[in-house]
């Protein structure tokens, strides 16, 4: 348990919080983070497992899995990406779900289209998008992939309404393989993000042009999920700027579109916003002190998840502390310390990231899982560094 004087120097970070009617005992969260792990077909795997487990024992308060595609069409981004499309992938991820519970932690899995940044589909040819328009750079070997990407096919409206049910649909298989939520992927470049993202959205329709147009179909995707798991089931949704093919874009509205579409989502039935930058305690645009976060809490009305560059649990307690944001996720941090927050309350030291361990190849490495036991008492875990 945690001691007063632990509690004293993170009492943000280290405090109980709710979001929507999940109770958690802290407030760190590990970031989505694509593994390529899971079977052909998509099913989480044992390994998938143990890692998942691992950072439970490790006493995160959350996980959020990898992007897990939501339809047997256009939407995998990757070969042996996690899938949560049938009842077959809902199966193997229940394994999943159950040990983490048992480790004391929640899961929320990702739900992810990866529209025009697919790289391989195991189900389709060809990818689709908003327009006919190529991502910019180039497929990432780390994922199995290499060249250019392809040039999507523009989605029609029928394109778009199946892509909306293929997300409603995974929600209702996410609430029946015992997870606690679901994650909206509308981030990183991927098809969601691509609708938001001005010269990759080149539609005349109502789902182009202004940016309420091009929030819409985030707006349409939240609503019908909210729909389709009832009220007592945690939906959220994750924002950047940065993409896999253009990390340095930005918002061409700057505040102006974080208003609008940060507004307009709080009203989409949603339980919180998770925005990711590549340092969430820089000013999100030229000419402005606020963070991606804080204009997150500035414009929205529900719990903001902040991601990007807080290893540093002192860095982490300043921004929940001023009121930026109300949790954190870890990526880096968590691969190099899968039991971080047991080693913040008892001040042990915290390991650099290694980036070695994502090659040749992004597959979870069976040396990266730590061997750890489950002190059941005490509801801690202990690793073989001594670290309880």
């Amino acid at each position: 348990m945690t001691t007063p004087a632990e509690s004293q120097k993170f009492p943000t970070l280290l405090s109980e919080i709710q979001i929507g009617n999940m109770k958690l005992k802290n407030r760190i969260g590990l970031a989505p983070m694509t593994r390529v792990s899971a079977s052909d077909d998509g099913q989480a795997t044992e390994l998938m497992l143990r890692y998942y487990e691992s950072f439970a024992k490790g006493g995160f308060g959350f996980l959020i899995t990898e992007g897990a595609y939501p339809d047997e069409a256009y939407s995998p981004g990757y070969l042996n990406q996690s899938g949560i499309a049938n009842e077959k992938h809902a199966t193997a991820w229940k394994r999943v779900t159950d040990a983490v519970h048992q480790a004391g932690s929640k899961i929320i899995v990702q739900l992810m289209h990866a529209g025009a940044q697919q790289q391989e589909n195991p189900y389709k040819n060809g990818s689709i998008g908003p327009s006919a328009v190529r991502v910019k750079g180039e497929k990432v070997p780390a994922y199995g992939g290499e060249g250019p990407f392809d040039t999507p096919k523009e989605m029609t409206k029928e394109d778009i309404q199946d892509v909306i049910r293929g997300f409603a649909n995974a929600a209702k298989l996410a609430k029946d393989a015992g997870f606690d939520g679901v994650e909206i992927h509308g981030a990183n470049g991927y098809l969601l993000d691509e609708f938001l993202t001005d010269y990759l959205n080149q539609r005349t329709d109502e789902y182009g042009g202004s940016t309420e147009n091009r929030a819409r179909i985030l707006i349409e995707v939240a609503q019908a999920v909210r729909e389709a798991v009832g009220s007592d089931f945690v939906v959220g949704i994750r924002i950047s700027q940065g993409k896999v093919s253009d990390y340095k874009h930005k918002w061409a509205g700057a505040e102006k579109d974080a208003e609008i579409i940060f507004s307009s989502l709080s009203k989409a039935g949603l339980d919180y916003i998770h925005v990711t930058e590549y340092d969430a305690t820089r000013p999100a645009f030229e000419g402005t002190e606020l963070t991606l976060a804080a204009l997150a809490k500035k414009y929205g009305s529900v719990p903001v998840i902040a991601n990007g560059n807080l290893e540093d649990p002192e860095k982490a307690e300043r921004l929940l502390k001023s009121g930026e944001a109300d949790l954190i996720t870890l990526g880096k941090g968590a691969l190099a310390n899968h039991d971080w927050p047991q080693r913040v309350v008892k001040g042990g030291p915290l390991q650099e990231f290694d980036p070695k361990v994502l090659e040749p190849k992004a597959n979870i490495k069976e040396q990266e899982i730590p061997k750890v036991e489950i002190n059941f008492t005490e509801g801690m875990a202990c690793g073989v560094d001594g670290i309880c």
